[in-house]
């Protein structure tokens, strides 16, 4: 996104992906409120929308299957909700012509110099740049290289999160779905074309240890706290030994007093990364529309751009970070007795009128930014 509104104010840029190629699936990112302005504006809201996932109501489910509540769709599925690789998909087309990507690389070092960076790369031959964005996410490299480590920013929820993609052997067409036992949540979404589902478990675990790039070791996590567990459950497991593409993470939080230094900016995740339910990346669109804008506003002097930049992004990013904050006991409730309270709160707000009052609470992160016309 940020290369495609460069290119629009007339700068260059250059994009460095640690994967070897795009990469496909994921899990669905949603849109809604006011970060369907972005979509529009950057002429992607029906290429999405053509993309979109099945939505339907989310129903929370018991360990026979039975409905124990249900909620309206936009509640996780906000107004349009597309697969994170779809997305990106449609916007490398969009830049693939007038931007240098440079997939299987990663920043090694950064030096500030008198009128731009030095950048070191894995395998690239070091280049100077005018300005470096680091938009690589919850765990950062260009954090750590420009302003420290990462445990200088992030606090830990105490839940983890594991998502995969899995074979439909639910029959899932359209109805998201819902599990529960304490500590421990799964959540079940079709994905288009009906073949696959995405999953995802949510479980507690304080002070877990693991490598990040070893999947097998993170499976077996899964594995020991999902064990013996009924509903679903165990098909589920079984497809998670199978999956390629598993996303295993803490459900932190990361905080920092500027986005920039110097030369340096950071966007989205990695600047104010929230967590899920805090508008992770519809806000982070909008903010590289801001960051392009600010940019050609100021002449393209960084210092002027980066401090208007954080200026109008910072309070929607502060919403973000508060609306995510109880995710992980929202998705994986640690009683018997909290899971009954939570379902029973989930029937009343699918009634009228309190389903008016739970639209306004879903938007109210979502609308605190506003795009300006630059």
């Amino acid at each position: 996104m940020l290369a495609l509104w460069l290119h629009r104010r007339g700068f260059a840029a250059t994009v460095v992906e640690r994967a070897p190629a795009l990469r496909e699936g994921g899990q669905a990112v949603d849109f809604r409120g006011n970060q369907m302005d972005i979509l529009r504006r950057s002429g992607l809201l029906e290429d999405v929308r053509r993309h979109q996932t099945p939505t339907g109501p989310q129903r929370v489910v018991d360990d026979e299957g039975a409905t124990r509540a249900t909620l309206p769709p936009e509640f996780f599925s906000g107004e349009v909700e597309i697969l994170r690789g779809d997305l990106s998909r449609l916007m490398y087309e969009r830049t693939k012509d007038h931007t240098d990507y440079r997939f299987g690389d990663w920043i090694t070092s950064l030096r500030e110099v008198g009128d731009g960076v030095e950048v070191g790369f894995a395998h690239a031959a070091p280049a100077k740049f005018d300005l470096v964005v680091g938009a690589d996410g919850m765990h950062s490299g260009v954090r750590h290289l420009a302003f420290g480590p990462e445990s200088r920013f992030r606090t830990d929820s105490g839940y983890h999160i594991a998502g995969f993609s899995a074979p439909n052997h639910l029959g899932v067409t359209s109805d998201g779905l819902i599990y529960n036992a304490p500590g421990r949540g799964v959540m079940v979404a079709p994905k288009p074309g009906g073949a696959e589902i995405s999953v995802g478990f949510y479980f507690a675990a304080e002070g877990l240890d693991y490598d990040r790039h070893d999947a097998e070791q993170q499976k077996k996590i899964v594995h020991d706290r999902f064990r013996g567990l009924g509903w679903q459950v165990p098909t589920l497991l079984e497809g998670l030994d199978k999956a390629d593409d598993l996303y295993f993470d803490s459900l932190c939080q990361m905080r920092l007093e500027h986005y920039s230094h110097g030369r340096v900016v950071l966007l989205g995740d990695a600047a104010w990364g929230a967590g899920p339910g805090g508008g992770g990346t519809g806000l982070a669109m909008m903010a590289a529309y801001v960051l392009a804008g600010e940019l050609a506003a100021a002449g393209g002097d960084h210092r002027i751009a980066f401090a208007r930049y954080e200026q109008e992004v910072r309070a929607a990013a502060e919403a973000g970070l508060k609306q995510a904050k109880g995710a992980g006991p929202f998705l994986a409730p640690a009683t018997e007795a909290k899971i009954r309270s939570r379902n029973r709160a989930y029937r009343f707000l699918g009634r009228q009128p309190l389903l008016g009052l739970f639209r306004r609470m879903a938007l109210k992160a979502a609308n605190t930014l506003s795009l300006k016309d630059y």
